[in-house]
């Protein structure tokens, strides 16, 4: 198994594997000078229907002489791939679990200010649904 993701070109616009390179939405790798030249040498362009993009634990996948070629994804860029691949009620889910991490990122620091600001920390325990100990923990 490879680090990177890769773009492969297929003989079918049909076929089952990867997405799309755009149904990811915006990716840093599009604008390389290594992807554009690979595209210009393919003959195709970015929006090609025969064109797919796979996450690292699926190139296994690729048909064999299938041309292809290897591109860093940033981690936002590969979640959003992974999302994509994903069934629909699994692609939900996991969209709530990000939101749940982008609410509860900088928890403690936020926590760590209320109490300095003067903010008792039953108050912020009511405000936040955060139990009370861990409020109260976040001063230590």
């Amino acid at each position: 198994m490879t680090d990177d993701a890769y773009l492969v070109l297929l003989d079918h616009a049909d076929g089952p594997l990867g997405v799309p390179p755009a149904a990811v939405g915006e990716l840093a790798c599009m604008d390389t000078p290594a992807v554009r030249a690979w595209l210009d040498a393919q003959g195709v362009t970015a929006a090609s229907p025969r064109l797919r993009l796979l996450p690292p634990e699926e190139t296994a996948a690729v048909p064999e002489g299938a041309e292809r070629l290897p591109v860093p994804l940033g981690a936002e860029e590969l979640s959003r791939l992974r999302g994509e691949l994903a069934p629909p009620a699994l692609a939900r889910v996991e969209e709530e679990l990000l939101a749940y991490r982008s609410c509860t990122h900088g928890r403690d620091e936020l926590l760590t200010r209320a109490l300095a600001a003067g903010v008792p920390a039953h108050r912020i325990a009511e405000l936040t649904g955060e139990d009370l100990v861990t409020v109260k923990a976040a001063a230590r």
